[in-house]
């Protein structure tokens, strides 16, 4: 003879009949209430819709949080990629120094690429301490993407290049002794 899944849980111990019988009430007043053409809630069918859109948030909020780092990871690549294709490798025997976080670091320079780095034709980017120097409109192209890789950048200043030299037309002798 089969027994309902009730006694069955009752004689293994696993049930009692107090709560058999309010199983029985509870299913009975579902019945009565759906007979009746009310609205019945059912909260099993609530909890699950509620735990399926917390994880869809969960989820939403994940794949924004992975796109994030997607995105930041390929900026530091382009910035990367400009630096390698742009950097000046070119060294000399010119000390240049300057200030980076609050330490005077120096570059060994060419005589040129000195001037150039103090007119603001060439700039100096890098990351922890791995420093290049790469052109100015390279160093802006870097800044755009993330300001934080731009170390050393001379504004240029366009009144130096038209001042009149009033010794512009006197040339040093290279052998002058003083």
């Amino acid at each position: 003879m089969a027994q309902s899944l009730q006694e069955q849980l009752r004689q293994a111990g696993l049930a009692n009949q107090k709560q058999m019988t309010k199983a029985r009430k509870a299913k009975n007043t579902k019945e009565k209430m759906q007979r009746k053409g009310a609205v019945v809630v059912d909260e099993a069918a609530e909890l699950v819709k509620l735990r399926e859109a917390e994880q869809l948030e969960r989820d939403r909020a994940l794949n924004l949080e992975k796109h994030r780092e997607s995105e930041v990871r390929s900026i530091q690549a382009q910035i990367r990629q400009i630096v390698e294709l742009n950097a000046i490798d070119e060294r000399g025997d010119v000390e240049y120094r300057f200030d980076h976080g609050g330490m005077i670091k120096t570059l060994m320079l060419t005589k040129e690429h000195r001037g150039a780095l103090i007119r603001g034709a060439l700039a100096i980017v890098g990351k922890d301490d791995a420093l290049s120097v790469v052109p100015a409109q390279a160093a802006s192209k870097i800044a755009e993407r993330d300001d934080q890789w731009l170390v050393l950048q001379n504004k240029r200043d366009e009144t130096l290049d038209e001042v009149d030299d009033e010794y512009a037309g006197f040339e040093v002798p290279d052998d002058l002794m003083w």
